[in-house]
């Protein structure tokens, strides 16, 4: 956390990272910690404008293929609008506007039950692979064993189970239901034990609660300029991540083995047993104990150039032993959408100013998310904004994440419980006029984190 004093841009960071490697735009840093050169965005292409080489004169045709020649590519015309008409109609879904996406998805369904959580409530829904929608799963017959199930599938560990539930069927639930058929075991959820319906006998549908998230121990504190030292248990998702024994990034816990950090922080140092990681502490001094290690590491599709899909995840060995000061955060339910200027909270051990050391103890601050059009614009990040991220803190400056956040909670309340919006990525200085904090957008990666989840 930071608060900035000075007029003007004076250090361009693009990793909020402590260890960031020498180059000319950084002061005297340690060595061999993940290098993450800090780099000017190029806004303006300066080269001349290319154009292809000119084709090759064609020879003369005679009228007879000219004819020839526009039926049949007229013909492909018509086959081509006819395939893509087909296509978008086949492969159509509610709720998702890519059809690419949508194919997979449907091919990889096709088989097994593919469940997603909705909404604050926590509505369970399946996609059916043959109305290619997802609908709601009608409570009627379902059991906890049937949710134990689910959450497995998800992508959950079957311990962190918490219990099924139900809520009354709403409008959203007009494209139809997924029932359970009657012949079916107890807990059975494969896709020959559900079958699609237009209507639910219960009128209820089922809500999940496959882990225990979202809680902490007492209300956020008042709004803050800059930043202010975190009350033991107040970011009981937040974890320091150390590289050759000294803390270099953030994460967030999102089940006892799994973790969210940023994709930077691992770029060229994704052994996992280079990392240590500490959960349940305020001091890093006291950072010598309990430590947990690593047994996987992975990153999305992450461009250093771009900082494009700036996320990655940590599966520890072993699970963390939860406790009123070690909980999950939520990750976002699908239909969740939150928007600016919503208030949210980041927290680290980051600098508490520009190109200073980190932080001793945890950091708190609140920012307000900041639209991306916004974020866009020519005084702010001209353009760099993408679907992959979200802008969070304060036009003005003066509040902000720092080298040494990177990869931490950026958090919003929402019904009650705590939401995982984004992994602090990049940023040109530290609480800079027009220069916000750029978060890794978690509900972009949401289906990305559970395939991975489910798959390791």
């Amino acid at each position: 956390m930071t608060t900035n004093t000075k007029g003007n841009p004076y250090y361009i960071n693009y990793g909020f990272q402590e260890g960031l490697g020498p180059s000319s735009h950084s002061p005297a840093v340690r060595t061999g910690l993940p290098v993450y050169v800090p780099q000017n965005i190029n806004t303006q292409n300066t080269s001349a404008p290319w154009y292809p080489p000119a084709s090759p004169a064609l020879p003369d045709r005679r009228p007879s293929c000219s004819l020839i020649t526009l039926i049949v590519f007229g013909c492909f015309l018509l086959a081509l609008v006819g395939f893509i008409l087909w296509f978008f109609l086949f492969y159509s879904t509610e709720g998702c506007t890519d059809p690419g996406g949508c194919m997979e998805v449907s091919r990889h369904c096709a088989e097994a039950g593919c469940f997603r959580l909705y909404g604050q409530d926590f509505v369970l829904q399946m996609f059916s692979p043959k109305s290619k929608s997802w609908r709601s799963m009608c409570a009627e017959g379902w059991t906890d064993a049937h949710g134990r199930s689910a959450c497995r599938q998800i992508g959950y560990e079957e311990d962190t189970y918490v219990s099924s539930g139900q809520t009354a069927s709403k409008n959203g639930d007009s494209s139809g239901y997924v029932t359970l058929r009657p012949e079916s075991r107890p807990g059975d959820l494969a896709q020959k034990d559900l079958v699609d319906s237009a209507s639910c006998p219960a009128d209820a549908v089922v809500t999940l609660r496959c882990i225990d998230c979202g809680l902490r121990r007492g209300p956020a504190t008042s709004r803050i300029v800059g930043g202010q030292v975190a009350r033991r248990g107040a970011w009981p998702w937040q974890v320091s991540l150390h590289l050759e024994s000294q803390h270099t990034c953030g994460g967030s816990i999102i089940t006892p083995l799994w973790l969210v950090t940023a994709a930077h922080c691992i770029d060229g140092y994704s052994n996992p047993s280079d990392w240590t990681v500490y959960a349940g502490y305020l001091n890093l001094d006291d950072m010598t104990s309990n430590s947990q290690k690593v047994a996987l590491i992975i990153s999305h599709n992450y461009n250093s150039v771009t900082d494009e899909n700036d996320i990655a995840l940590m599966k520890l060995k072993k699970p963390l032993p939860m406790s009123d000061v070690v909980r999950p955060v939520c990750l976002p339910n699908v239909g969740l959408t939150f928007t600016a200027p919503r208030s949210c909270w980041i927290s680290g051990w980051g600098s508490t100013e520009n190109q200073g050391s980190s932080s001793k103890v945890l950091m708190e601050a609140q920012v307000n998310l900041i639209d991306s059009e916004t974020c866009n614009s020519p005084a702010v990040y001209s353009g760099a904004i993408t679907k992959s991220m979200i802008c969070a803190g304060m036009l003005e400056g003066g509040v902000d994440a720092c080298q040494g956040d990177s990869g931490g909670p950026l958090v919003t309340e929402y019904a009650s419980l705590w939401w995982l919006v984004g992994d602090t990525s990049w940023g040109i200085g530290c609480a800079l006029r027009n220069k916000p904090g750029v978060y890794g957008n978690v509900t972009f990666f949401l289906s990305w984190i559970y395939e991975q989840m489910q798959n390791n």
